[in-house]
């Protein structure tokens, strides 16, 4: 990494409630290289457990999308460790080999574009398609289209259209903290492939 990993354990009796806090989240695994790396500001830490932590477990959106569209930023923004971890849990919620197959490599919808409908094409169902076209379009060119709005409406609650575009916003944020300081040493390496998982 390009700074040093923060401690493992609290510093002060004022990190300590912190630390507990994250580590309570993570379990039954230590703290992650991510946390390490935020750790050097406890606040922050404290802050981004929290909200990456409500994004993770108190939305309505199925894991499947909520994953799929989590790999999808990885693939945008090249984080291979964001890949490797959240491209298995997607296989595990339900989204085929297949499917992601097609999340790794399939061409970027950007605006104007034409988005794909065709129900199981590539291993995607429709309302995978759709998720997909948004979170390229988020990721890529942040404005998006009516026409894709209009697709994920069709698919989705409004309160889960809201949690969707909250997940895709998160993990960029996350792609992009872990590759500008290289947390976990995996900038430049490959992506694990689909058959790995």
């Amino acid at each position: 990494m390009r700074v040093p990993y923060a401690p493992k354990e609290p510093q002060t009796e004022a990190d300590e409630p912190i630390y507990n806090r994250i580590a309570a989240r993570r379990a039954p695994r230590p703290l992650i290289p991510l946390d390490l790396a935020l750790l050097h500001n406890t606040a922050v830490a404290d802050g981004w457990n929290s909200f990456i932590g409500a994004i993770r477990t108190q939305t309505g959106l199925s894991s499947a999308v909520k994953e799929l569209a989590i790999s999808r930023v990885a693939v945008l923004n090249s984080a291979v460790h964001e890949w490797d971890s959240h491209a298995a849990l997607a296989i595990k919620a339900g989204v085929s080999r297949e499917g992601m197959k097609t999340v790794s490599s399939a061409e970027v919808c950007k605006r104007g574009d034409k988005i794909e409908v065709e129900p199981e094409k590539g291993g995607l169902s429709k309302e995978m398609w759709v998720v997909l076209a948004y979170t390229d379009q988020m990721t890529r060119g942040v404005e998006v289209d009516d026409e894709v709005m209009e697709r994920l409406k069709e698919c989705f609650t409004d309160k889960e259209v809201v949690e969707l575009t909250a997940t895709v916003a998160a993990y960029n944020c996350v792609s992009r903290f872990l590759v500008a300081l290289d947390v976990g040493e995996r900038n430049g390496g490959e992506m694990k492939k689909v058959e790995d998982f």
